[in-house]
């Protein structure tokens, strides 16, 4: 019963923390979403693909959070966009506090989109509010197509699921039709995109729910 106790005083905290950030976001009229999956599904590799086709457009900032080093935080810069590097050292995901924290490197009143992607891992993050409008979880053909029936929760509490490295089906033991629907299963509200950042398919019908969404702040 303690550890029980102890958690639900961590997330109480945390919610706490979100609904501050969210005030901030409201209060500058950003629209946040936050990216979340396992490692290796392609977080980052979207993440360039996503702002090289909307940053001409639209005013974006990235936080990033890792288990280490700051390698993603260097590709995201090399596109010239503010980004902010979270080093959690063994943390398995993002909290509020930490979010809030790099908040201050930002300026949020010139910022209509802000990306979070978070640590690569499929379950401590379902529970940590961020603050976030959106919660986009990605997940790899490769990773094969149960994995919505074995992390409910990160897919349950997502608003947008996107799959990612379509052009590997013809090499992987992965039925997408079978993943989407173990997907809708859990969540029936889900919005679903099939992509590539490697040949550039769906990216554009992803960008385009964003833009969509950022101008509608939901």
């Amino acid at each position: 019963m303690s550890i029980i106790t102890i958690e639900r005083k961590v997330l109480e905290k945390n919610d706490e923390q979100a609904r501050h950030n969210r005030d901030l976001f409201t209060l500058y009229q950003n629209f946040v979403i936050n990216l979340v999956s396992s490692p290796g599904s392609g977080k980052t590799s979207l993440l360039e693909a996503t702002l090289k086709c909307i940053k001409s457009k639209i005013s974006v900032a990235v936080i990033e959070g890792d288990v280490q080093t700051d390698l993603d935080a260097q590709r995201i810069a090399k596109l010239e966009v503010p980004v902010v590097q979270i080093v959690t050292n063994g943390g398995c995901h993002l909290e509020a506090k930490l979010v809030n924290d790099a908040l201050q490197a930002l300026d949020l009143a010139r910022t209509e989109l802000l990306i979070i992607e978070n640590v690569g891992n499929l379950v401590c993050p379902a529970n940590y509010d961020l603050g976030e409008a959106q919660k986009v979880v990605v997940l790899s053909v490769t990773e094969g197509d149960d994995k919505p029936l074995k992390y409910p929760t990160m897919f349950r509490n997502a608003s947008v699921l996107i799959v990612n490295k379509i052009d590997l089906l013809p090499y992987v033991d992965s039925n997408i039709e079978t993943l989407k629907q173990n997907a809708l299963r859990i969540n029936p509200n889900l919005t679903i995109f099939e992509l590539s950042c490697k040949t550039g398919e769906g990216i554009n019908q992803w960008c385009d729910w964003l833009e969509q969404h950022m101008n509608n702040k939901g």
